[in-house]
């Protein structure tokens, strides 16, 4: 499932939904993406709509309509045991959920959404705080991240120094990352600085796979090369759909012999 809020214009969704087909192929299945608005993800519509699901990705995008369901479909991800990744403003929702259930942050949001929140878990990057003219000013192009030995994402990319292309201006708010991981969420990918956190994820032994970057790796991935974060995913997705459908074995003709 493909919670957004431009599914009325999948193209906007195009690289992601690629990235998911190309995770397919490293798997040898089909990908069916479903195509969910984000307020029939919200409220009472919520399990009806979520429910047969194999994983969930939230990805990218900007505004604050539509929030309230993407954060309420990573909730129910957690929750439910559905794989789940989220991508930039994907990561900002799994986080904000987070807070508010697991930390008790009734509030916590993020100040791009909510400005006068008391908790901002997200919050804009130090150096985009002055910024007026927004055009071109957004934190671009390929950074480097360093992996958590261990973690899942670490044993997706199979290295610690891996680098992601960025497209964003708010970041997980330092202020509250030692809640939030007394809690148990993973910060499993840090910048270089140990300044941005990168990726978070919860434990394997916690959750089958929920992991969220702060990058657009769907813009590298590759029908010949599925992003690895994208073919892990697809890899919990499919043990998922096989333990609620297992496959019936193929029945093969008895050959007689020849005598």
């Amino acid at each position: 499932g493909l919670v957004g809020k431009y599914v009325n214009l999948p193209d906007a969704y195009l690289s992601v939904a690629e990235a998911l087909r190309h995770g397919g192929y490293a798997s040898g299945v089909k990908v069916q993406v479903d195509w969910i608005a984000s307020d029939d993800a919200e409220g009472l519509l919520a399990e009806g709509r979520l429910r047969e699901l194999d994983g969930i990705v939230i990805p990218g995008g900007f505004g604050f309509r539509g929030i309230e369901g993407k954060v309420a479909a990573a909730g129910y991800a957690r929750e439910h045991q559905v794989p789940f990744l989220g991508l930039c403003l994907g990561m900002h929702c799994a986080v904000i959920e987070f807070a508010r259930d697991a930390c008790g942050l009734d509030d916590a949001n993020s100040s791009e959404f909510e400005p006068r929140t008391l908790h901002p878990v997200i919050d804009l990057m130090d150096e985009q705080r002055e910024v007026v003219d927004l055009g071109g000013t957004m934190r671009l192009g390929l950074y480097p991240a360093r992996l958590t030995p261990g973690t899942i994402v670490h044993d997706a990319y199979g290295e610690e120094l891996i680098y992601e292309r960025h497209r964003h201006r708010y970041e997980l708010n330092n202020r509250f990352r030692g809640r939030l991981e007394e809690a148990g969420l993973v910060c499993s990918g840090i910048s270089p600085d140990a300044r941005l956190v990168e990726f978070v994820e919860l434990a394997a032994d916690q959750h089958p796979f929920f992991v969220a970057t702060q990058a657009h790796p769907e813009f590298k991935s590759r029908p010949d090369r599925p992003h690895p974060l994208f073919a892990a995913f697809i890899r919990a997705a499919t043990e998922r759909a096989e333990g609620r459908a297992p496959r019936l074995p193929i029945a093969t003709p008895e050959v007689s012999s020849l005598t």
